[in-house]
């Protein structure tokens, strides 16, 4: 993909934000068992870019996750650039996620890929309470970064 930048942004790996959520629902499909999942989202997230040790800090904190994660937007050449990381291994998989589907692409495909895809994916709902709420805090805290840009 053409525009890509260098630092710890997350390169899009598919053309489309739909795509990359076929993608990964298509990745999820392969396992049976959630635990196996988690294991598949938890190597998700060792991947990620390194994320600035001086962004972690608050604010660059999302809000509303139990554990810590913090983000950074850069725009560049009409399209929003994602970095994320958490402190804890299945939340930074859960960042990769995010970023796989909505980094790198413009505004308005941000705010047009609505999060419910975590949903009708069942990520939502086979984390904790505190985690689910924790990754739609994720989702929002992106698209609101679409929104002001």
């Amino acid at each position: 993909m053409s525009g890509v930048i260098d630092g710890p942004w997350v390169a899009p790996e598919d053309d489309t934000a739909s795509a990359a959520i076929a993608e990964i629902g298509a990745e999820l499909d392969m396992f049976d068992e959630w635990m196996e999942r988690y294991q598949y989202i938890i190597e998700l997230g060792r991947k990620l870019p390194p994320f600035p040790s001086d962004w972690m800090n608050d604010a660059h904190r999302v809000p509303g996750c139990q554990s810590q994660v913090w983000l950074e937007a850069r725009e560049q050449d009409g399209r929003l650039w994602f970095a994320g990381a958490s402190d804890a291994a299945i939340v930074s998989g859960l960042v990769a996620l995010l970023l796989r589907v909505y980094s790198g692409r413009p505004q308005s495909e941000i705010l047009e890929t609505s999060p419910q895809f975590l949903r009708d994916l069942g990520l939502v709902q086979a984390l904790s309470t505190n985690r689910g709420n924790g990754v739609e805090a994720m989702a929002a805290a992106i698209r609101a970064r679409a929104a002001a840009a």
